[in-house]
């Protein structure tokens, strides 16, 4: 059996499907990960101080100008790999946990999805804690700031801030209770996110990535391709 109807049965069979996904499944949608030799940590090495809490409050003018130069990409549209798991959200209880922050899991249709990250679509001051769109960010000249003057900052997880508790629990309450997890995309180098995948205990664990992880030695199909590629071909 090869691994496409490998991968096509474990989906038909399952009942409870998580895909944890990473920055991989959004390149082919135009937007950069981090970790590769053509990533944005890649290309600049101060890429991680600069996304990093201490950095936003120290330096909030260069924070933006690096952010909204290579972290939003509002023409971005979801690939066959996004259209194709908020297709399966209309036949399975499927459950989408996203390490990403662009939103693209929700504009191709999926509705059951945890951002572990946050958001670039979601803005809040941090006086009045009035939130606003991504426009508002794309259209301030330098440091977007709220109609009380507070200072407006991404409703996204920076470097030494911790993850939502709320988006946490339900993370590993997904995880434990899926009888498939199919991990999509990522290196699973970024913690605590990565440390979910533990809690699974299902019948199935697949990874498709286009290079090793540490989960490829426990899981049942390892399929080491392009996300949309592999995707697109299931029914």
């Amino acid at each position: 059996m090869d691994k496409l109807t490998q991968l096509q049965k474990i989906i038909d069979e399952a009942n409870r499907i998580v895909f944890f996904t990473g920055a991989g499944i959004s390149t082919e949608s135009g937007i950069p990960d981090f970790r590769s030799n053509n990533g944005l940590f890649a290309m600049n090495k101060k890429a991680e101080e600069i996304v990093s809490h201490s950095f936003f409050i120290r330096h909030t003018k260069e924070f933006y100008d690096f952010y909204k130069e290579k972290m939003i990409f509002p023409d971005a549209q979801p690939n066959p790999a996004h259209l194709k798991i908020a297709q399966l959200e209309e036949k399975k209880k499927v459950c989408v946990i996203t390490q990403n922050i662009d939103g693209l899991h929700q504009k191709a249709g999926s509705t059951n999805v945890v951002e572990l990250h946050g958001s670039v679509l979601r803005n809040y001051c941090q006086k009045c804690h009035k939130f606003y769109g991504v426009s508002k960010i794309i259209e301030s000249e330098a440091v977007p700031y709220c109609d009380c003057k507070g200072i407006i900052k991404p409703d996204v997880v920076l470097y030494e801030e911790a993850l939502n508790s709320e988006d946490i629990t339900k993370a590993i309450l997904e995880i434990s209770n899926a009888d498939t997890l199919i991990i999509c995309g990522t290196s699973l180098a970024v913690y605590p996110a990565a440390s979910f995948i533990s809690y699974f205990a299902g019948n199935n664990l697949v990874v498709i990535n286009k290079d090793s992880t540490f989960a490829d030695n426990n899981a049942d199909l390892v399929i080491h391709d392009s996300l949309a590629k592999v995707l697109d071909a299931l029914n």
